[in-house]
């Protein structure tokens, strides 16, 4: 599970690590492809939900050729 934390990094719960999105970097395209999956981080903001949008630029950022 994840959670956001800023517009492009995200925090893996099961280990507290801070994941920036760069496609180069392994665990932010793993972060990508759970998305794709239909994973949902926990918002940032509590009491919010993390947008479709938000989803969807992400994967796109970090999947291009996906």
């Amino acid at each position: 599970m994840y959670k956001q934390v800023k517009e492009n990094m995200v925090k893996r719960l099961a280990d507290n690590a801070f994941i920036p999105f760069d496609p180069a970097n392994t665990d932010a395209v793993e972060f990508a492809k759970w998305l794709e999956n239909g994973g949902i981080p926990e918002s940032a903001t509590e009491g919010e939900v993390v947008s479709q949008e938000w989803i969807d630029e992400t994967m796109a950022k970090l999947l291009p050729n996906g």
